[in-house]
């Protein structure tokens, strides 16, 4: 990790921030600004530091993390904070719902600790943290729904080719695995997510998954081809 990493820990089970404040100490790179035991606290902590990253439980008292995090991504001076959702239950009924509020992604509190390191480098990167099994999930659950038209911003904003990246891109593939499938550099599909997240105002990759999902995009292009 070559820049610093700053992170805010935000969780109501003390043991549970020790714990990552621990490991998150101990690594070369990353600093640990401040800790909170709830909701409300981690929006004063994510405020005064402005930090790069801030793991916040979806459950907690007085605010719950999801509305924090609501908060954060609707403050323009919190833009550059990016939330990581923790959480005891895997993909939960919360999981879609912090994603339309902001996170960037979703990390079990019992993951690996070099899966924790790793997932904190990838969103400082301006990346979402969704992996494959997380996205067939969203997509088993979500593209069943009818979308949600009336809330999901116009395809018509989308060039034929955004599109087509916007849908791979929420079927979990990666930009290389991507390109691979449209016979395009990596390059090319970068700027084509780049710009899809520009005309659609997305924070990040997470965004554009949500995007996908209620304006039917997915279920309307089936396999994307």
């Amino acid at each position: 990790m070559s820049a610093l990493i700053r992170v805010a820990l935000v969780d109501d089970q003390a043991l549970m921030r020790a714990g990552f404040r621990a490991l998150l100490d101990a690594e070369e790179g990353i600093e640990v600004v401040g800790e909170a035991a709830d909701g409300e606290q981690g929006l004063a902590l994510v405020r005064a530091h402005v930090p790069d990253i801030a793991l916040v439980d979806v459950q907690m008292p007085v605010m719950t993390g999801i509305e924090a995090t609501r908060r954060i991504a609707a403050d323009p001076e919190l833009s550059g904070v990016r939330v990581v959702m923790l959480t005891n239950y895997g993909l939960d009924e919360y999981v879609f719902e912090a994603l339309r509020a902001g996170a960037s992604g979703f990390l079990l509190k019992d993951t690996d600790p070099a899966d924790l390191l790793q997932a904190i480098e990838v969103v400082a990167r301006g990346e979402a943290l969704l992996s494959p099994s997380v996205t067939r999930t969203l997509i088993g659950e979500f593209v069943a729904r009818p979308p949600d038209r009336a809330s999901a911003p116009g395809l018509e904003c989308l060039t034929r080719r955004e599109r087509e990246v916007t849908a791979l891109a929420a079927r979990g593939l990666t930009n290389e695995e991507i390109a691979a499938h449209m016979v395009i550099s990596p390059f090319t599909v970068k700027t084509h997510v780049s710009r899809a997240m520009t005309k659609l105002a997305a924070r990040d990759r997470a965004q554009l998954v949500v995007f996908a999902y209620e304006s039917g995009l997915v279920a309307a292009r089936g396999s994307a081809e």
